[in-house]
């Protein structure tokens, strides 16, 4: 009985502080999504396919971002000169995709090198073609976890235009992502077969460079 009275009491003593910080990270979004309104109103930034308008978008956005806690984050994908919108739209949904696995790929490569540097093993060079055949397989397998939020344009003049298109990534998904791409890497480099245990733990793992600071 004593300790469902302890419970209670701390149950009852942890409600206020967690609506605290509730109320903390509300004023903070809220505060974020005016900054980021004023910029995009002040730079000529326009919603891109939706009748929806920007502040519904962004709004959206945030809610999607919230309701997956630490386990979501945001890329972001650039085209920085186009003519046509679908080629403008694909050439930034492309830049994202890139751009994590790059980011992927140099937490690997970043955690390998130091790892193995400490236990005096040499390894230069012997991960290239490995490290080269993981990018572009997490860029392949990374497209079907995106989920775009929203995208934004600008006229930059002559017929000319840039573009941002912002996605929603699960890092669950994310990844086994990665490993489904370090399980097809990992056949074609002995080197990723010697450390296999190693490599698949810093594959499992998330990175803060390709979660826009998670």
């Amino acid at each position: 009985m004593k300790r469902i009275i302890v419970i209670l009491i701390a149950m009852v003593l942890t409600v206020p502080v967690v609506n605290a910080q509730n109320k903390v990270l509300q004023k903070a979004i809220k505060k974020e999504y005016k900054s980021k309104m004023k910029q995009y109103s002040k730079e000529g930034w326009k919603l891109f396919g939706s009748s929806r308008s920007l502040d519904v978008a962004l709004l959206k956005h945030y809610d999607k971002l919230e309701s997956l806690g630490e386990n979501g984050f945001e890329i972001v994908g650039i085209c920085a000169k186009y003519k046509s919108d679908n080629i403008g739209h694909q050439a930034a949904i492309n830049n994202a995709c890139n751009t994590y696995a790059r980011n992927a790929g140099s937490h690997v490569k970043g955690r390998l090198v130091s790892d193995m540097a400490s236990n005096g093993d040499d390894t230069s060079g012997e991960f290239d073609h490995f490290y080269a055949a993981y990018e572009t397989l997490v860029e392949k397998e990374i497209r079907g976890e995106m989920q775009e939020s929203y995208a934004i344009y600008r006229d930059l003049g002559n017929g000319e235009k840039t573009m941002q298109v912002y996605f929603i990534i699960n890092e669950d998904a994310a990844s086994k992502a990665r490993i489904r791409a370090y399980e097809n890497a990992m056949k074609e480099s002995e080197a990723a077969q010697k450390y296999a245990t190693k490599v698949s733990d810093f594959i499992k793992e998330g990175f803060e460079d390709a979660q826009g600071g998670k």
